[in-house]
């Protein structure tokens, strides 16, 4: 893999509270690891020998936006020019179940366009994330 020409970002909606926004940024950012396990770097060790669990091996910026725009980002994902990148979305739906399951038996009853997106991560070659996500501002 190519790092250089690689890159991973998180829209997530400025609007939220930041309990909301911290825990749309951790569940996106385990299963964007999960689903590019190459981007995690090895363990590593400190000079007394303790062990530290690899991380991803560039930075992830987390821009702002709302939800409007993250809706019309995912929406522009399922474009088949954007088929090659890996994305992760986490909504309202997703962050009100208790369970998985519970997810797993109310999403196949709910249309996409249903959906209100708190956050997106996107992680693929530079130029296509740059392309949707280059102008954005950083979340402060």
């Amino acid at each position: 893999m190519d790092l250089q020409n690689e890159k991973c970002v998180m829209v997530i909606d400025e609007n939220l509270p930041s309990g909301i926004v911290a825990n749309t940024a951790a569940i996106m950012g385990i299963t964007l690891g999960k689903q590019r396990r190459e981007i995690v770097g090895a363990d590593v060790y400190d000079r007394t020998g303790n062990r530290h669990l690899g991380i991803i091996e560039f930075p992830v910026p987390i821009l702002k936006g709302n939800a409007d725009v993250i809706k019309a980002i995912r929406e522009k994902l399922y474009e088949p020019e954007f088929s090659d990148l890996t994305v992760v979305d986490f909504s309202d739906l997703a962050q009100g179940c208790k369970t998985y399951d519970e997810f797993i038996g109310k999403i196949k009853d709910i249309s996409e366009t249903e959906l209100n997106y708190f956050g997106i991560a996107i992680c693929g070659a530079k130029k296509k994330v740059n392309r949707l996500t280059g102008s954005m501002a950083l979340l402060r």
